[in-house]
């Protein structure tokens, strides 16, 4: 399930690249890292929240 987290946020911060979203807070192309952010608070809740 991690690996296709990490695919989509590759594919939405590549996208972004190409052509920002236009959402709040990603009007611009520099904004993708914000993308990025978000890939990693996800991943973070996924390892806290996943059975031993």
């Amino acid at each position: 399930m991690t690996k296709l987290f990490s695919l989509l946020f590759i594919g939405l911060m590549v996208a972004h690249l190409i052509r920002p979203f236009g959402l709040p807070g990603l009007k611009r192309r520099g904004d993708f890292w914000k993308i990025a952010v978000v890939g990693f608070i996800v991943f973070g809740l996924t390892i806290l929240i996943r059975p031993e």
